[in-house]
């Protein structure tokens, strides 16, 4: 299967390398067709036409997926208004395809990162003696955390002395998480499986 997916971040952004790597990992021979956008801004006005490309290339679905609250936003976000948008590029492109699916990660890539500390402490284990970390708790709502990038960020400074970085430890992050708690605790991972597995 050939999918598309498109996001708000750069050619070596967070969002793009986990995407990518979970969707491989949970459809075998995938293909991936990703165009990152750089910002949601440009994402909303662009994903549209950039949709239409995917389509007529052989994608058999497009995945557009942003964060509600990237780091660097200083507005009050609203989803609804996100979707409104999208929609509204999509139409302005002549998109009406039914394979066209939405994904809103609350607040941000990095909610999906903490909801297991056992995937955390792993990561972190490798920055450290693994003897001194303690148990990193799991988050059992990341997506009702505010700013969990910032979270991240405490958490490798206090059991690493080290500060996330998202393209070095996102990826890594992901490479052990467990999917099975992640649905669970993530509605939109939950969807992002969904759309790809059709499970």
């Amino acid at each position: 299967m050939k999918i598309g997916m498109i996001f708000e971040c750069g050619p070596e952004g967070a969002d793009k390398k986990v995407c990518e790597y979970l969707a491989r990992q949970l459809v075998p021979n995938l293909e991936i067709s990703s165009i990152p956008l750089d910002t949601k801004p440009k994402l909303v006005a662009d994903c549209g036409e950039v949709t239409a490309i995917l389509l007529s290339e052989g994608c058999e679905r497009v995945l557009i997926i942003w964060d509600l609250f990237p780091s660097w936003n200083k507005e009050v976000p609203c989803r609804k208004e996100d979707r409104e948008q999208i929609f509204e590029s999509l139409k302005q492109a002549g998109v009406s395809s039914s394979n066209v699916y939405l994904i809103c990660i609350r607040e941000e890539l990095e909610a999906w990162l903490i909801a297991d500390g056992q995937a955390l402490s792993k990561v972190i284990s490798n920055y450290t003696n693994p003897h001194q970390i303690k148990k990193i708790k799991d988050v059992k709502k990341p997506e009702t955390v505010s700013n969990p990038k910032k979270e991240l960020i405490r958490i490798f400074k206090q059991h690493t002395g080290i500060k996330y970085n998202d393209k070095d430890h996102a990826e890594k992050i992901a490479s052990v998480l467990d999917w099975t708690k992640l649905k669970k605790r993530s509605p939109s991972f939950a969807r992002f499986f969904t759309k790809l597995t059709d499970n």
